[in-house]
């Protein structure tokens, strides 16, 4: 839900430069051998920015993007990526099939800096 002090303008620059990290994050996943199955996947219980599979895996990315890297380490929270896995449950039947694994990873974003890929960054 969008912050009640922030102006439209502010919202969308937000917008744009979270899309922008998906990309990068889309990216970097692709690099390391991963295929993008889907992007930005509304659920009832919220969304999930990436959806990737790299042989039997199938990882629902969360992407943070920040815009410098010291608030890299305060871009994710126990509660988000509560909401990434609750929405990659009523997912995985659609991207997974008998015998995949999953996780949910998170990919940190921010100028200068390579990307952050934490791998099964929920365990719950």
């Amino acid at each position: 839900m969008p912050s009640p002090t922030r102006s439209t303008a502010q919202r969308r620059v937000a917008e744009a430069t979270g899309r922008r990290g998906e990309r990068l994050a889309g990216w970097w996943l692709r690099l390391k051998g991963w295929r993008i199955l889907d992007r930005r996947v509304r659920t009832p219980a919220g969304e999930v920015d990436l959806i990737a599979r790299k042989g039997n895996l199938v990882a629902f990315v969360e992407v943070k993007t920040r815009k410098t890297a010291a608030e890299l380490d305060f871009a994710i929270d126990e509660r988000r990526l509560a909401r990434v896995a609750a929405a990659a449950e009523i997912l995985m039947p659609v991207y997974a099939g008998p015998g995949d694994d999953i996780r949910v990873d998170v990919i940190l974003i921010a100028p200068g800096v390579r990307p952050r890929h934490i791998e099964n960054a929920w365990i719950g």
